[in-house]
C-alpha cells in the first residue's frame, strides 16, 4: 500500500465560488483552472489505478485562499473546501482515506474557528498552512493558536510554500522572470518559514508538534553544514539588531530543531535529492508524497517518485515506513 500524503483536489462546491471570487488574481489561478485533474475525479481514478494499492490525502491547491479573498469572504471559502473534502473521503474512502483542511489565513479568529470545526466535525487529518499568510510570516502572535490548537490535536500542518512573479529577483525590477519566483522561490519560501518557526521558539513550547514541510523540507537537508556553522555566528553580519541572545534562548542545539520537521518525497523523481532529505531526517520523519496532479504528463511525478525511490536500495522496513507506517501514524489513519 502506498499513501500519497500531498494531494490537491478542487471540490465542486468550493470551484464555483472560488472561480466567481478569484477570476482576475493573477498567474497561479490560471494555472490551476487549466489542470483537469483537479476536478476530473473519473480522470483522476483511472490514473490512480495504475498504481495499484495507492490511496491520496487530499488539500486544496495552491494558491492560497487568502490570496484572492479578502478577510470576509475567505472564511466561507475554507469551509466550502473543508465540507466538499469532508464529502469526498465520506463517499471514495479507498481512494481518499484523509483531508488536510484549509483555513482563512487572513481571519485568524475565524481561521480558529474553522480548525475546530474541521478537526471535530469533518474529521481532518491535519491543516494546510502556506508558508506566509498574505505576506505575513507563521510566527506573528496572531497565529500562536493555530499551532497550539494542533499541538492540542496531535496532527501535522502541511507546510506548503507560496510566492508569486510579484516578488522581484532584483530591486530595479518590478517582478521576477523567467518563473524563477517558483523553480527557486518556493524552496526558499519553505526554508525561510521553517527557520522563523525555529527561532520563534515554536519546538520549545510545543515540542510534539508536528509540521511536514512540503518538498522534502526544501533547501535545509542541503544546506545543513552552513546552516549549522553560519547560524553559530548569528549576529555578527547584522549591525541594526542585537541577535546575540537568541541562540542562548533556545534550548537544544539549532540543528536539533530542524530534525524535527517531516518531509515528503515530492522531488519530481530525484533519487539524490531523495537521499539528502532521508539522511537529514531520517526514515520514520520522511513520508510519500507525489504533488498531483501538477505533473507536465499524468502521473509522471508519481511514477518518477517511486522510481526515486526504489533506486535506493531502500530495507522492507525503511521502505514501508516512507510509503504508509508513517503516515498512519502521523495521521492517525
Amino acid at each position: 500500500m502506498k499513501i500519497d500524503i500531498f494531494n490537491h483536489l478542487f471540490p465542486p462546491g468550493f470551484v464555483t465560488k472560488f472561480t466567481e471570487v478569484a477570476a482576475q488574481h493573477g498567474d497561479m489561478v490560471e494555472r490551476v483552472r487549466r489542470v483537469p485533474l483537479l476536478t476530473d475525479l473519473d480522470a483522476r481514478f483511472r490514473l490512480m489505478d495504475e498504481f495499484g494499492e495507492y490511496c491520496q490525502i487530499i488539500s486544496l491547491a495552491s494558491p492560497p485562499i487568502e490570496a484572492y479573498a479578502g478577510p470576509d469572504i475567505s472564511p466561507l471559502l475554507a469551509r466550502l473546501a473543508n465540507d466538499g473534502m469532508a464529502e469526498f473521503v465520506r463517499r471514495y474512502p479507498d481512494r481518499f482515506p484523509g483531508f488536510v483542511a484549509s483555513l482563512p489565513m487572513n481571519n485568524p479568529d475565524a481561521a480558529a474557528v474553522e480548525l475546530d470545526r474541521a478537526m471535530r466535525d469533518l474529521g481532518a487529518r491535519g491543516v494546510q498552512i502556506f508558508t506566509n499568510a498574505a505576506g505575513r510570516p507563521l510566527d506573528h502572535p496572531d497565529f500562536a493558536p493555530l499551532f497550539e490548537r494542533m499541538a492540542h490535536y496531535d496532527l501535522p500542518v502541511f507546510l506548503h510554500p507560496a510566492r508569486g512573479a510579484e516578488m522581484q529577483d532584483y530591486a530595479s525590477e518590478p517582478k521576477s522572470r523567467y518563473e524563477i519566483w517558483w523553480t527557486f522561490g518556493w524552496p526558499y519560501e519553505t526554508s525561510t518559514a521553517m527557520a522563523r518557526l525555529v527561532f520563534s521558539g515554536l519546538f520549545d513550547k510545543f515540542p510534539n508538534i508536528k509540521i511536514i514541510a512540503h518538498h522534502l523540507g526544501a533547501m535545509i537537508p542541503y544546506f545543513a553544514n552552513r546552516m549549522q556553522h553560519g547560524w553559530a555566528q548569528l549576529g555578527k553580519r547584522t549591525t541594526d539588531e542585537d541577535y546575540s541572545g537568541v541562540l542562548r534562548g533556545l534550548r537544544k542545539p539549532l540543528l536539533d530543531y530542524f530534525h524535527m520537521f517531516y518531509g515528503d518525497t515530492a522531488l519530481f523523481g530525484s533519487a539524490s535529492g531523495t537521499r539528502c532529505g532521508l539522511d537529514f531526517f531520517g526514515a520514520e520523519h520522511v513520508l510519500f508524497a507525489s504533488d498531483m496532479p501538477f505533473d507536465p504528463q499524468p502521473g509522471l511525478f508519481i511514477r518518477e517518485t517511486i522510481r526515486a525511490l526504489e533506486s535506493l536500495g531502500l530495507d522492507a522496513k525503511t521502505s514501508d515506513l516512507i510509503y504508509r507506517r508513517n503516515a498512519e501514524r502521523l495521521l492517525k489513519l
